[in-house]
């Protein structure tokens, strides 16, 4: 499973790609693995704010539907719109295509985890 080592990663299974004062924000592979095919993806709009640990959005998929969990505050500055048409690029590229939101960052969950200890969450959650 890929689980990139520059990425922070979030308990709900949310990744971060902080870059300075910006974060790029999605859904892991595992995520997107235990999900299946999304089918719907519902963000934030650019200008709304998030709070770290509370509720930004959802997926459905055909298997279930589940809540996104914003890992940072800050405000949206730009939504990946493609996903409005297109939500299995979060299938096929969940670090690129695939990522959702893009936010400048007020504060950082001090829960995120590192590569490994994400590695061992998911581990302990497969068994």
């Amino acid at each position: 499973m890929n689980i990139p080592a520059e990425l922070k990663f979030s308990k709900s299974h949310e990744w971060v790609r902080l870059e300075g004062d910006e974060a790029v924000i999605g859904i892991t592979e595992f995520a997107q693995e235990q999900l299946g095919d999304l089918t719907f993806i519902e963000l934030p709009a650019a200008g709304d704010t998030l709070t770290a640990g509370e509720e930004m959005g959802s997926v459905e998929s055909v298997k279930a539907a589940s809540e996104l969990y914003a890992p940072v505050s800050g405000e949206v500055t730009e939504v990946n719109l493609h996903l409005e048409d297109a939500p299995e690029a979060v299938n096929e590229s969940p670090y690129d295509k695939g990522w959702m939101l893009k936010v400048k960052v007020s504060a950082v969950a001090g829960s995120l985890l590192s590569a490994e200890e994400y590695a061992a969450l998911i581990e302990s959650e497969a068994h």
